[in-house]
């Protein structure tokens, strides 16, 4: 007669199985060179250099880094949108048509022959700067469009009007 292994032996062989990967996977052994987490070597480029009257130049002329591109409408309110319009006096700006609103999407291509201003460079330096997209004022509308394929990545509404 045979007998059936008992739970401690069953437990232990799931204990095993699964803890065994871990035990035996690369410990890393310096893999990374001591970069990640703020643990490099400071060279100090494009710090908090100090010029030749002694002040900190680290903020100028530096924009605003963004995060994710797909997250831009989150990371930017309308208040915050509108109210650098009325500081930079961009506003009464007339609406979109309604053929070419209704094609204005998120993920979708510009709406062809329709002009887009670009965003004074003052109030650029207060947006979010996302690598390889651009912010265009499209109607009373504040956008941003990829460079390369010209899709539309995020719709902030009204900004401007």
């Amino acid at each position: 007669m045979k007998k059936k292994p008992s739970g401690g032996i069953i437990a232990l062989a799931c204990c095993l199985l699964f803890t065994s990967p871990a035990l035996l996977a690369n410990p890393g052994n310096g893999n990374g060179n001591g970069k990640g987490n703020d643990h490099g070597h400071s060279s100090d480029y494009g710090g908090k250099g100090e010029g030749k009257n002694g002040k900190d130049h680290s903020s100028q002329g530096k924009k605003k880094k963004g995060g994710d591109p797909h997250r831009a409408e989150s990371e930017i309110s309308y208040a915050f949108a509108r109210d650098l319009a009325r500081q930079h006096g961009l506003t009464g700006y007339s609406s979109l048509p309604p053929s070419i609103a209704k094609n204005l999407a998120r993920g979708k291509p510009l709406p062809p022959g329709k002009a887009k201003r670009s965003v004074l460079s003052s109030m650029l330096d207060s947006l979010p700067d996302y690598p390889g997209y651009q912010w265009k004022i499209l109607g009373d509308n504040l956008v941003l469009i990829s460079l390369s394929t010209a899709v539309v990545k995020a719709i902030i509404n009204n900004v401007f009007d």
